[in-house]
């Protein structure tokens, strides 16, 4: 945005990028023909493609040149956002999510993880921060229901004006599990093509809201559905066993500090679950992996400094972990 005045060619700038560090197997020049030909915003697609490519060369002059160097508006309200902020904000969203109960399950879990925090003297409360961010994220995972809500409850329409003027037609492109076909080759779903008449569908969908979850919630019965929901219940489980392991070495000082480092770091790892279908499934992998050597060095046992690699490309097998 900084750059050429809006995000529109992002995903010219990380091929850019991606071709400079030598990730694709073709041509420069292949690559500005097939922009040229394909004659949507040539020129600015272009020069995307050009910043990429000097973004993975000069990282930092680029940063200079669009201004970069200071902090965001954006990541300055992240850090003086308070705890309070943190919590009063997603069970809001919960609320409109699924329902009031929904943001009192989150509310509960958060105020049980502040006030063993508070006990342990915590002055940052960065275990119930990321309580409050990572529980939030498990619970608002993007089902049928979802999707529909968001493009429906008029904050879609309204970027949509701000952004394009004009005729425009809008088409959609999904994977619903439940009804898309798997790639014979690599079992991933595959995405269909929608035309703007799913717009009507999706507010119809949107106010069944209420079936997520129960007998009746025939998107639910999905492997992924029910891979999210599992998702819940044992984050919810883990972060019991922190709060338990906390409290029992609460009387050990020397080693709390260490302890409530690794807690955090635990709390944490649903930040690292990104993307959709197989891509999120192979996140999911690593962070349970990390969980797993986390929670035993927590226990006392070997510790193992394995970092997260998050995924978000569509062959996560291509990277190391």
């Amino acid at each position: 945005t900084a750059l050429l005045g809006d995000a529109m060619t992002s995903n010219l700038l990380l091929l850019g990028f991606a071709w400079q560090k030598g990730l694709l197997p073709l041509g420069k020049e292949a690559l500005e023909q097939s922009i040229t030909l394909n004659g949507v915003a040539v020129e600015a697609n272009l020069q995307a493609f050009l910043w990429g490519r000097r973004l993975a060369e000069q990282p930092g002059k680029v940063q200079d040149l669009a201004g970069l160097d200071a902090p965001t508006e954006a990541e300055k309200n992240a850090e003086a956002e308070t705890l309070e902020d943190i919590v009063s904000y997603r069970a809001s969203e919960l609320h409109k999510y699924q329902s009031r109960a929904y943001a009192r399950r989150y509310q509960a879990l958060v105020d049980k993880v502040k006030t063993v925090e508070q006990r342990l003297g915590a002055t940052e409360m960065a275990l119930t921060k990321n309580v409050a961010r990572n529980y939030h994220k498990l619970l608002a995972y993007k089902d049928e229901y979802e999707v529909a809500r968001l493009y429906t409850d008029g904050a879609f329409a309204k970027s949509l004006k701000q952004q394009f003027d004009g005729d425009y037609k809008l088409t959609f492109h999904l994977a619903p599990p439940l009804f898309s076909k798997r790639d014979p080759e690599t079992g991933h779903l595959m995405k269909r093509e929608f035309g703007p008449w799913v717009l009507p569908v999706f507010r119809v969908l949107a106010k069944f809201k209420f079936l997520r979850g129960t007998a009746l919630d025939v998107f639910g019965r999905s492997e992924e559905r029910k891979l999210e929901r599992s998702l819940i219940s044992d984050y919810e489980q883990q972060v019991e066993q922190l709060l338990t392991v906390l409290s029992e070495q609460s009387e050990t000082p020397e080693n709390l500090s260490e302890t409530l480092s690794i807690a955090v770091e635990i709390a944490g790892l649903p930040h690292f679950i990104r993307g959709f279908g197989h891509v999120k499934e192979a996140n999911i992998a690593t962070t349970q992996r990390r969980g797993e050597a986390l929670m035993q060095q927590l226990k006392g046992g070997p510790a193992d400094r394995e970092h997260v690699q998050v995924v978000n490309i569509l062959e996560p097998e291509l990277f190391e972990k």
